[in-house]
């Protein structure tokens, strides 16, 4: 698999990521080994998880794993801390007392020393940006962290605070942002991809799939063993069933009969190779799914194909986002 550099950093990562999000509730131990393990043998190094995800045991089960299953200096081992992961005065947030609980928590729970890529899981309005970023160097100093990227911030959040750390002498780069990118999310590029680039910030996209419903697997109906039919992630994925997006489907789904390959990996493939993007985060139910996923690895998309699709989805732009270049 190839690997690509984070931004401007010296982090490199493979350009599809697995997620974990779905371990410890709809994917259990075994099958997340099993998942860890296919993925390594194919050359994929990210791993990308939260201490929020599960009440940790999404942590906690690769915890288990690596080491005995994947060496871990073979994996860029990624993890986010600030969700609120309990109502206590440290259980969430930006703070420092909340993010050195938070950290403690996640290294605990990995049965590891440091962590590859320390993410803020998002933007905390109660508390100064300099305290958090304090803290993030911190975390870099101690050896405890490696490199720090943030997620779910908008254009402005994401600039500020990479200006800020490049501003320090020793501060700690922002080196990524995590960010929902798909055909049928595309609002990262009124201002959020153009910071990136300009700050030397590498993107990671989540939900590269549209949640799922690039596939094709929601044209007609719910399967029944979807996350779509599923009481937790119903509402998630109702999110991207709408007009505009069955029209995208329709776009993705006729340019995979033309390359005779899948529509997941058409959708994969379109936003993997986007201008600024370090890798695809995909998550998966089980092994199966997850190397449905890899195989886009193999797709490189026509620029005639590339077009369209970028025709079809296209996001609208205005003043002032028309006036960036």
């Amino acid at each position: 698999m190839e690997q690509r550099h984070l931004g401007h950093s010296g982090l490199r990562v493979s350009r599809i990521g697995l997620g974990t999000m779905s371990w410890g509730r709809d994917t259990d131990a075994d099958e997340a080994a099993s998942q860890l393990v296919a993925f390594a043998d194919l050359g994929g190094t990210l791993v990308d998880t939260a201490d929020v995800y599960n009440d940790g045991e999404s942590e906690r089960i690769l915890g288990t794993l690596l080491g005995d299953l994947v060496p871990r200096h073979d994996v860029v081992l990624a993890t986010k801390a600030v969700a609120r992961r309990d109502e206590g005065p440290f259980g969430g947030g930006a703070s420092r007392g909340a993010l050195l609980t938070a950290l403690e928590g996640s290294l605990r729970r990995l049965a590891v020393d440091h962590i590859d890529l320390w993410q803020l899981h998002a933007w905390d309005v109660s508390v100064p940006l300099e305290e958090t970023l304090a803290v993030v160097d911190a975390a870099v100093s101690s050896g405890k962290v490696r490199y720090v990227g943030v997620s779910n911030y908008c254009g402005w959040q994401l600039g500020t605070a990479a200006a800020l750390q490049r501003a320090k002498p020793t501060g700690a780069p922002i080196v990524s942002v995590q960010m929902e990118y798909s055909l049928l999310e595309r609002g990262i590029e009124r201002e959020v991809a153009p910071a990136a680039e300009h700050h030397g910030v590498g993107l990671l996209a989540w939900a590269p799939l549209g949640r799922g419903v690039l596939t094709g697997k929601y044209r007609a109906a719910t399967p029944a063993d979807s996350r779509g039919a599923s009481p937790h992630l119903g509402p998630y994925v109702e999110h991207h069933r709408t007009e505009r997006a069955a029209r995208i489907v329709q776009a993705v789904v006729t340019a995979a009969d033309g390359l005779a390959t899948s529509p997941l990996s058409v959708a994969l493939a379109w936003v993997r190779d986007r201008r600024g993007v370090a890798s695809a985060v995909v998550g998966a139910r089980d092994t199966g799914q997850l190397l449905g996923s890899l195989v886009s690895e193999e797709l490189t998309l026509p620029e005639a194909i590339r077009a369209a699709l970028d025709d079809v989805s296209d996001v609208e732009l205005g003043y002032p986002e028309t006036r960036l270049g």
